[in-house]
C-alpha cells in the first residue's frame, strides 16, 4: 500500500485532469477526484470530499492520507470532512499549490514515503519559480560556493519534461539542502521543466546542507539511469 491523495477542486475536470496527470507519474499510488458540487456544478460538495477521503483512507491501508486543495472555499470543505472522517488523524492537509503540489506529493508516495513526508514533498515546491527569460528570476547565487555539485548529461530521449522533473523535485523535497538545477529551484518541477533541457544537455546540479552531497548524488543517479526511460 501507499499513501493516499485526494484532490479538492471547485471543478470536476480540473479535479480528474490533476489525478489523471500525477497518475502518469504515480501509477501505483491512489488518487481521488473530487471536483465540483454534486450535480456536478462550480463548486464543492462536503458530501463529495468526505466520501473521497474515506475511499482513500480505505484503498491506503491504514498508510494515511494526503488531501490539497484549489481555492480558499475547498480549503474549509477538505477541513470539515477531516473532522468528520472515521479517522481523521489519518489525514493532512497540504497547503500546496494544486497540480504541482499534488505531482511532487504523488511521486514522494510512489517511492514509498509515509504520509507526513508526502504532505511535506507537497508543500516543499516552489510554486512559479522559473528562469529568467520565461516569467520569473534564477536564484541569486550569494551564498558563496555549494557544498556539493556535480555534471551530469541528459541521456533519456526527452529530456526534462514532466516525469524527470517530479521525479528530481519529489526526492529533493525528503532533504536537508538547497539545491538548484542549472540556477533554479531543484524542488520545483516547473522550473525544472522550463529548462526545456533537451537530450545532450548537461544539468549543474549545486547543494548546500547536511545532505548536500545525497541531494546531487541522487540527481546525478537518476540523470544516469535515465530516469527509467531507457
Amino acid at each position: 500500500m501507499t499513501v493516499g491523495i485526494v484532490v479538492v477542486s471547485h471543478s470536476s475536470k480540473i479535479a480528474d485532469g490533476a489525478v489523471e496527470l500525477a497518475a502518469q507519474m504515480a501509477p501505483d499510488v491512489e488518487l481521488v477526484a473530487a471536483g465540483g458540487t454534486d450535480d456536478e456544478r462550480i463548486g464543492t460538495s462536503l458530501e463529495k470530499v468526505l466520501a473521497a477521503v474515506e475511499q482513500s483512507l480505505v484503498d491506503s491501508g491504514g498508510d494515511g492520507v494526503v488531501v490539497l486543495t484549489d481555492l480558499g472555499s475547498a480549503v474549509m470543505t477538505a477541513e470539515s470532512a477531516v473532522e468528520f472522517a472515521s479517522d481523521p488523524d489519518a489525514v493532512l492537509l497540504a497547503d500546496a499549490p494544486l497540480v504541482e503540489g499534488l505531482v511532487a506529493a504523488a511521486v514522494a508516495a510512489q517511492s514509498g514515503a509515509g504520509v507526513e513526508d508526502v504532505r511535506k514533498a507537497a508543500e516543499a515546491v516552489a510554486f512559479g519559480n522559473v528562469p529568467a527569460g520565461v516569467g520569473g528570476p534564477e536564484i541569486p547565487d550569494n551564498k558563496g560556493e555549494p557544498d556539493a555539485s556535480g555534471d551530469f548529461e541528459l541521456i533519456n530521449p526527452l529530456g526534462m519534461h514532466a516525469r524527470p522533473a517530479a521525479k528530481i523535485a519529489g526526492g529533493l523535497s525528503g532533504l536537508e539542502a538547497e539545491v538548484t538545477v542549472n540556477g533554479v529551484d531543484g524542488m520545483s518541477i516547473m522550473a525544472l521543466m522550463a529548462l526545456a533541457a533537451g537530450k545532450g544537455s548537461t544539468l549543474r546540479v549545486e547543494a548546500s546542507g547536511k545532505d548536500a552531497l545525497k541531494a546531487v548524488e541522487y540527481v546525478g543517479r537518476l540523470v544516469e539511469e535515465g530516469f527509467g526511460e531507457l
